[in-house]
Order: C-alpha cells, then structure tokens, then sequence
C-alpha cells in the first residue's frame, strides 16, 4: 500500500513522534514491496529473454487431430491464425516463444487391425497441408533443419502416436520415415502384437508382455532409419526392454514423473536414471491428470515439482517439454494454452535454476537427442532394410490378406472346375438349339 495509507492505518499520523517503530515498519514494508515488485519483472524479463534466444521446442501437440474432428481436416475451413476453437494457433504459438513443433499424429486404438494405415498417412497429409500452408510454418525433418528456422518461422516435425499405425509391417514403418515422421511412439492405450501399453483401455492382445522379439525388430530398424524412439504411453516393461535395445537416446514425448504423482502413464524413478545412462530425455506433460492425479487445484508450481524431482534423479539434461495441449483435457492455471510457456520458465528461475539448464530444457536437449539418433542412421548406412515379418499366428485379425503365391490346385478342385465348365459348354449348346 503507499506510505501514506501504511501511516494511516497505524493512526501515526496524530502522533508521528511517539510512533517512530511504525514508521519504521511502513517504509520496511513499501520497501519489500518494491523490491518484489522489482524481483518479479526481472525474472519475467529473464525469461522472455531467454525464451527469445532459444526458442521452445515442444514434443507434443494434437492439433492435428482436434482439425479431423472439429473440421474433418478441410483446411479451408479455418484461419489458423487466428483460430479460437483450441488452445493452438500461430499468434499463441509466436507469443509462447515457440520455435519447433512436433505435431501428433494420432489414430485411435479403435482403428487397429482395421484401418489405421489410412488415418495415420490421411494425418501425416493434414500436417503437411497445415504447414504449407502459413508463411509462418515451414516442415523440417532433421536437428539441422530445426537449428536453421528463421526467427520468423516455426519449424514443424511430425511425430507418430501409436505403433498400431504401422500395422505390423516394417515397409510401412519405413514409408512413414520417407514421409517425414520422425518420431514414433510404441503405443498408445492399447497393446500392439509386439509392445505393451501402460493403459489398457482396450483389450487388443491382451497376453502382450513388455517386447516382444518383433518389437525388437521395429525398434532396430528405427534405429536404422533414425527415427526416435518414443516410450510415452509404454508400460513399465516395454519401456526398459526398449532402453536395453535401443542405440540411440530415446525419449518421453508427453510424460511426467511417477514419483509426484503415481498415474501409470508417469515414469518411475529406476526408469528415469536408465534413461540418464542412455542420454534420452523426458518431455514434461502438462495434463492435469498426470501432475496432480486427481488433484482439481493444480498450478505452475505443480508442473515445476516435476521438473525439480526429475532433475534430481536424472539431472536437467534429461528434461524437455512435451505439453500435449490439444490432446489433455485439463492443463494447469497459468499453463492454459501455448502462449503460456514463458510463465513456466520464469516459475523455474523463481527456484533457482540456472540459465544453462533452462536453454537445454528449452531445445537443447531434445537437439542433443536428435542428433545422437541421425548419427545412429550414419552409422547404420551399410545396413540393409530389415525384412523380418511378423509370424502370422501373432495376428489376431482376418483382414490381413496374405499375398503369397496361389497354391496349385489340387485333383478335387480342378474336377469342380472341369465339371462347371461342362455344364457352362451345356447351357450354350442349349441355348443355340433354342435360338434356331
């Protein structure tokens, strides 16, 4: 309050003299106040500064799948400038300081073993158009080309959600790499024939535990293509036979830490310094569920509590940000859409960390991640193609069509065929009596 108002309310003013403490006390207290009205803006202007100098980027946002469902993909239909159906559009991205963003590309377990292919690369086509589309945007598909987005762009990379999508075939794995996925998340709420999911909301495979040895195989071959590795959504198991397989850095896309808030889709500690030993990252979700687990009063200084426990098991270069707006229902007070960022950051200043681990957290590390997996595909270019193929009794689905050579007929059959081509000779010869 100002020093008059202070004096006022202590009734000094009858008798200033005889109330010098008080006085004292209101010119302390002006004086605290000032400075963390001072403390404050300064570490807001931190923030922004540092947020300008090492732009975000983000591993996980659903837009694209909020477009299939609110506009069935038609672009035409939206400014996405200025769209206020979602908690994304490119004035809220330029205003949170984003610099990359990795879109979702997202297909529902429900689509499995039917026709996920088509609804992932009908995604992958959305994501594309959307790029092309604004000035703005410009698709990238490498750390360099993230390194080398002009300060007016945002780069965007596509990042696949769900294994199912591959519909067990590493040609397909290998055609979604060509068209520019280049990160692939091993599940998502359902097992696959080769992975099992943290979340069994549906009941594919059921008897699916951890990896199986064709889920080697598809991790293999990321390796191979350079693709990144993503164990968000994976069970427990799943996620350490991956980080025994892998060798190249992995990463969380969109999770948080099990330890703050025990949700099965969170990683635990003994994860998280395995993941430390194999140089990955966790990108911190922002869904309220997985913060706070079931805790309706969740805040920024929630989402920091994440940060700070997985910074002291794996240490900060282990962090990114994987917000996953667009696909959470609920996102902390503070953190409501993607224009928030800075406030995040200026949250972490506020507890001491160091500019350092912030730029990591930022971009570098993720950057650092990306880079180790296409040094893996260098490595990896005398390789041939994987061309291992699931075995058949693991499907568990008749419309998989098998394009095998036709088998010989056999005596029986070619009789049928005699027999019916007999009667087709009788019927003609029939008809031509009838006909003179």
């Amino acid at each position: 309050m100002p020093f008059y108002e202070c004096l006022h309310s202590m009734n000094v003013l009858v008798s200033p003299k005889r109330n010098l403490l008080k006085v004292l006390l209101c010119f302390l207290m002006l004086l605290v106040g000032r400075l963390g009205r001072a403390a404050g803006e300064s570490l807001s202007d931190r923030a922004l500064e540092l947020m300008t100098n090492a732009r975000l980027i983000d591993g996980h946002n659903d837009l694209p799948l909020k477009l299939r469902w609110f506009y069935q993909n038609k672009l035409s239909k939206i400014d996405l400038r200025t769209l206020s159906t979602t908690g994304t559009n490119i004035q809220k991205l330029t205003d949170g300081h984003v610099g990359a963003q990795f879109w979702s590309v997202y297909v529902l377990c429900s689509a499995q073993d039917k026709d996920a292919v088509r609804l992932a690369l009908e995604q992958i086509d959305v994501v594309k158009r959307m790029c092309g589309s604004y000035e703005e945007f410009e698709l990238v598909t490498s750390a360099h080309g993230i390194e080398n987005i002009p300060s007016d762009k945002i780069a965007c990379l596509i990042g696949l959600e769900g294994g199912h999508a591959i519909d067990n075939s590493l040609a397909t794995l290998r055609m979604y790499y060509e068209l520019g996925v280049r990160y692939m998340g091993l599940t998502h709420t359902c097992n696959t024939p080769w992975a099992e999911t943290s979340s069994k909301v549906h009941n594919f495979y059921p008897d699916i535990e951890g990896l199986t040895a064709f889920g080697e195989e598809v991790l293999k071959e990321m390796n191979r293509l350079g693709m990144i590795i993503d164990l968000s959504h994976t069970s427990d198991a799943t996620a350490r036979a991956a980080l025994r397989t892998s060798k190249a850095p992995v990463i969380f896309s969109h999770s948080s830490a099990f330890s703050v808030c025990n949700h099965p889709r969170n990683v635990p500690d003994d994860i998280l310094r395995l993941l430390k030993r194999n140089k990955g990252i966790i990108m911190v979700s922002f869904s309220t569920t997985m913060l706070a687990c079931g805790d309706e009063t969740v805040s920024i200084s929630t989402v920091a509590d994440h940060f700070d426990h997985i910074k002291k098991i794996a240490g900060s270069r282990s962090i990114g940000i994987g917000s996953d707006y667009e696909g959470a229902r609920h996102f902390p007070e503070g953190l409501e859409d993607v224009s928030k960022y800075p406030a995040l950051i200026e949250e972490l200043l506020r507890r001491g960390w160091k500019d350092s681990e912030l730029r990591g957290i930022l971009r570098g590390n993720i950057l650092r991640v990306f880079k180790a997996v296409e040094k893996v595909r260098v490595n990896s270019l005398s390789e041939n193609e994987n061309e291992e193929e699931i075995p058949p009794e693991e499907i568990m689905h008749s419309c998989r069509l098998d394009l095998k050579n036709p088998s010989v007929p056999t005596a029986r059959s070619s009789g049928v065929s005699s027999w019916g081509q007999l009667s087709s000779l009788g019927v003609t010869l029939g008809m031509l009596v009838v006909l003179h």
